[in-house]
């Protein structure tokens, strides 16, 4: 709101005592009213000052009208692979960012390791029962790296085949772990992130905490090496507590066809109550880069290339959870 230039027919701010209004006019200058409150504006100006968050708020209203608008007449877009980029800027980030600003209060390191442009491989660890740790990544890196990038993270088809959670992973912008689909996302200088302990990682009971499960056959590596594009370890604290695994109900999840089904300490006993994950203190740390440009273009068929880089990687993810986890103080704070 613009408020015009008042000048007082007295000269009140030659008072003893009095103040100037603290408010720049319209033309740039100050206001020549006298300040008539603790806040240092006078009356006009603080008028103004209120009626600021109303005409934000306003604003707020509009712009949740037109998202809905154009969700309910089919006007936004999506890529290719189905990634829904307002969807998820404007509905999911602010959600997650609850999680993993006030909830889990994640201290983050070295996010500067991230290139601001181009294709890199995010590649962590994996644990938590349930797979916030990926959710905390991906979001994360979207609101805390200088460019916000999106993290397309590669996931298993059961991920797709649930109820809501498939199409809203769809929509958030992973997609089906495949080297084809990874391939051209890396390539169209995307930002890739990948779990390759997969279900061992994230199903693991609560005894092996911070104990790396085995990282499959290097496919992340394959993938690396033919797009030249950099790994990134990464190493997540705090997610192997939020749902402490005591056991794991193998029947029940043969019969609903899942890789594991947890019992925890508050799980199934205390109903949807026990699907709160604990408010544990998270650290993520992104390590440097690891390039593969130096590679022969055909590294990505050689086992042994394959092998080491995929064990260098893993051994560094594990010496650094154990770092972070001397340093946390405890899991709660």
């Amino acid at each position: 709101m613009t408020v015009a230039d008042v000048i007082p027919i007295s000269g009140p701010r030659d008072e003893p005592g009095a103040e100037q209004c603290r408010a720049m006019t319209s033309s740039g200058r100050r206001c020549r009213n006298k300040a008539t409150g603790p806040d240092g504006y006078c009356g006009v100006h603080r008028q103004a000052r209120r009626d600021q968050p109303a005409a934000q708020q306003g604003d707020a209203i509009q712009e949740a009208l037109a998202f809905l608008r154009r969700r309910l007449t089919g006007e936004y877009q999506i890529d290719e692979f189905g990634f829904d980029r307002e969807l998820t800027e404007e509905v999911l980030a602010p959600l997650a960012r609850l999680l993993h600003e006030q909830w889990w209060r994640v201290d983050w390191i070295g996010l500067e390791n991230i290139p601001s442009e181009g294709g890199a491989l995010l590649v962590s660890n994996h644990a938590g029962t349930l797979p916030w740790d990926a959710v905390a990544m991906k979001f994360g890196v979207l609101d805390k790296h200088p460019a916000h990038r999106h993290v397309r993270l590669l996931a298993a088809d059961l991920a797709f085949r649930l109820p809501f959670i498939g199409p809203l992973a769809r929509k958030s912008g992973n997609t089906l772990a495949t080297s084809e689909d990874a391939l051209r996302l890396l390539e169209a200088g995307e930002i890739l992130g990948v779990f390759p302990e997969g279900y061992k990682g994230l199903g693991k009971p609560f005894s092996q905490r911070y104990k790396l499960q085995r990282f499959g056959r290097g496919g992340f590596i394959e993938l690396a090496l033919r797009a030249k594009a950099p790994v990134i370890p990464v190493s997540i604290v705090g997610s192997e507590e939020i749902y402490p695994m005591i056991h794991n109900a193998k029947t029940i999840a043969r019969i609903g066809g899942f890789p594991y089904f947890p019992i925890t300490p508050f799980f199934p006993w205390l109903g949807p109550l026990g699907l709160i994950p604990l408010p544990t203190k998270w650290i993520i740390e992104f390590g440097p880069p690891i390039s593969t440009e130096d590679h022969d273009p055909e590294a990505w068929q050689d086992p042994l290339t394959v092998f080491e880089l995929t064990d260098r990687i893993r051994d560094e993810i594990q010496q650094t959870l154990y770092r972070n986890l001397m340093h946390r103080r405890s899991v709660f704070y």
